[in-house]
């Protein structure tokens, strides 16, 4: 094993959550006056926390998100995820092998803890992780692509940041990890190869992904 530590991201690594949380975004901002496509919310959202989402509004239009978008997105997204979220192919698979081998491993995502935790449980990805092993950007105050959520979560599992690998799937995610002195490997299910620039290499499924990080 080449690393100490496997940072995942959650969202389109270990759950498939990104087409459902996309399109509820893109038809949420239209639906407030400000048009947006699915195409263009995993263009420039997809990978990043809240606060993003909040600055390029306001940087692109001069006005502000109403006060209770983050609820009322939160919402509308879990409820979605109670009808429709699956985790993503294989992932539960590369978990318990991780468990079996010993080796140690965590999530870091630009999402809430609530957030995490609604598509844990209702994928059963819940049995693979403890308080212990589960970061958000809620932890840090800023998100992807700030270095900040991986360094903490590097911390707090006592792992040195050049020790650590990352899996992700958005360019936000992989400059994150880029920027944390982290090697990071790009899952490109559902993003090209040259959306993850920077990354230390990519793998396009989650069988792939034990040889890939040299298991």
């Amino acid at each position: 094993m080449r690393y100490d530590l496997i940072i995942f991201d959650n969202d389109g690594v270990l759950v498939d959550s990104e087409p459902i949380s996309n399109t509820l975004l893109a038809g949420y901002l239209t639906e407030l006056g400000y048009p947006t496509s699915y195409e263009e919310s995993v263009r420039d959202y997809m990978g990043s926390a809240m606060h993003r989402i909040h600055e390029l509004v306001e940087e692109r239009t001069g006005e502000r998100l109403p006060e209770d978008f983050d609820e009322t997105f939160h919402a509308r997204v879990f409820a979605a995820f109670e009808r429709e979220l699956e985790a993503v192919s294989g992932a539960a698979e590369v978990l318990k092998g991780l468990v079996a081998a010993g080796v140690p491993y965590c999530v870091a995502s630009s999402g809430s803890h609530a957030r995490i935790r609604v598509g844990h449980r209702k994928t059963g990805l819940d049995a693979w992780f403890r308080d212990e092993n589960v970061f958000s950007a809620e932890d840090v105050g800023r998100g992807k692509p700030d270095p900040d959520l991986f360094l903490h979560a590097a911390a707090r599992m006592g792992v040195a940041p050049e020790r650590c690998v990352v899996v992700e799937d958005s360019g936000l995610g992989v400059q994150a990890a880029v920027a944390a002195g982290m090697d990071v490997y790009g899952f490109t299910a559902m993003t090209p190869e040259k959306k993850l620039a920077g990354a230390t290499g990519f793998f396009g499924t989650m069988g792939e992904l034990p040889a890939t990080l040299g298991l």
